[in-house]
């Protein structure tokens, strides 16, 4: 009986705490990480980032205040694509864990569905036209929105493309005067949302999108300054 008790004891000692709360919340442009924590004894807290949830994570940056029981970690500049999280804790004692992992999911809170159309951008597009020659907006007599890569009311670019995972398709994306700013050479889901923070201002982009090789399609698409709700 007593060795039996010890050990029960030593097993609860042992068992590796979790976190009550832990979410990542997809915001205008960046993604909010927030997390309740009981831990004192706590050396750093660090944010862990993957594009896959499996492999691959790496550390973007540190909790400012890791002993808190309510702290948050805002990620300005998300990756193109699904953005995993996971926290590593590192103890006083020289102990740490990996917290679980979540995925960003969008703010509820944001209207992401809706796709802006030329009456939503076209103010905000005159707008831009004596700040940024660079980036005016295209002439054209009617602009419409692609049914493939569009801007959503919450300010972030999606990319729709249901049959991703029969065939190959790639995207490029420039600034309005062509000049190239990044790709994604494999589209591997049907759905994907790039952050308006990728794109570093609010502005016209030219973007190509390829199927098997072939050009499918050549358009743009308008980031506003502010968002719809």
């Amino acid at each position: 009986m007593f060795l039996l008790t010890a050990y029960t004891g030593r097993a609860q000692e042992y068992t590796p705490p979790v976190l009550p709360q832990f979410a990542a919340s997809i915001k205008t442009g960046k993604i909010q990480l927030d997390w309740i924590s009981g831990f004192t004894q706590v050396k750093e807290i660090g944010i862990q980032r993957s594009l896959d949830s499996v492999l691959n994570f790496n550390t973007i940056g540190y909790a400012s205040y890791p002993t808190q029981t309510r702290n948050a970690y805002l990620d300005n500049k998300p990756l193109p694509g699904s953005n995993y999280y996971r926290l590593f804790i590192l103890f006083t004692n020289g102990r740490f864990m990996y917290s679980k992992t979540v995925l960003a999911l969008s703010d509820s809170t944001i209207r992401a569905d809706q796709k802006l159309q030329y009456a939503d951008i076209k103010d905000a597009a005159k707008g831009l036209r004596g700040k940024e020659q660079e980036n005016k907006e295209p002439e054209r007599v009617v602009w419409h929105p692609s049914n493939y890569i569009y801007t959503t009311a919450d300010g972030n670019v999606n990319i729709k493309l249901p049959e991703a995972l029969q065939k190959k398709y790639a995207v490029k994306f420039y600034e309005s005067n062509g000049t190239f700013l990044f790709d994604i050479e494999q589209v591997k889901a049907p759905f994907l949302i790039l952050e308006k923070a990728i794109f570093l201002h609010a502005g016209w982009f030219n973007f190509e999108i390829f199927e098997d090789g072939k050009l499918k399609e050549k358009w743009n698409l308008f980031i506003p300054l502010n968002y719809k709700m």
